[in-house]
């Protein structure tokens, strides 16, 4: 028989609390909210977002600080076709790219909503909702969303599921917020090996 997890504890064994890992991803986004450069293996910003296909429209009609801050692994958008007046969920938002490219499309009778761990990350994309009269931001955890049920039409995540500690917390509430009938659309990593216990130990990286 399997135990379940104490609360507050990722699931694998060896892991640090999740609160600790809370604080890490807090603290390594609050750095990337200063300056982007430096922190990730992989291509950042404007660069990986034209690798990942997203339209030179849209990026041109969002500011470029924010452009610069995108850290998402996939492009959700081919999969998600948002259609005019859907009401969408951008769980883990960061920079908020992807909150102002669903807005474009769900035009004016639409809303979405961002929702991040890290205050820093989304003082920028606040200030920038004033063009964007549709898009709102709240500081949140994909574990515990402050929305009612059935709220939404679409969620949208990139590249946050997988720094969630706790998952089956995480799609309970995804699952919860959508309406009957709406979707979920996630770019996101997976592990299919064995990872070693020094790397699930390492607060580093579980937060990038």
């Amino acid at each position: 028989m399997s135990r379940r997890p104490e609360p507050g504890r990722c699931a694998e064994k060896g892991t640090p609390s999740a609160d600790s890992l809370r604080r890490a991803i807090r603290a390594r986004y609050t750095d990337v909210a200063a300056d982007p450069r430096g922190h990730f293996s992989y291509p950042v910003g404007r660069r990986s977002a034209r690798r990942l296909g997203y339209r030179p429209a849209w990026l041109e009609s969002i500011p470029r600080d924010l452009v610069a801050r995108f850290v998402g692994v996939g492009n959700p958008f081919p999969a998600a076709r948002i259609r005019p007046g859907e009401r969408v969920l951008d769980v883990g938002c960061g920079c908020g790219l992807d909150v102002f490219v669903a807005a474009r499309l769900a035009g004016p009778r639409g809303s979405v909503v961002g929702v991040d761990l890290t205050p820093a990350m989304l003082a920028r994309p606040r200030r920038a909702a004033r063009r964007f009269p549709t898009a709102s931001f709240l500081t949140a955890r994909a574990e515990k969303l402050p929305f009612p049920d059935a709220s939404f039409d679409l969620v949208l995540s990139n590249g946050v599921l997988n720094l969630c500690p706790d998952k089956d917390a995480a799609f309970r509430e995804l699952r919860r917020v959508l309406r009957p009938g709406g979707r979920l659309v996630s770019a996101d990593l997976l592990v299919t090996d064995d990872i070693p216990a020094r790397t699930l130990a390492s607060l580093d990286a579980w937060s990038t």
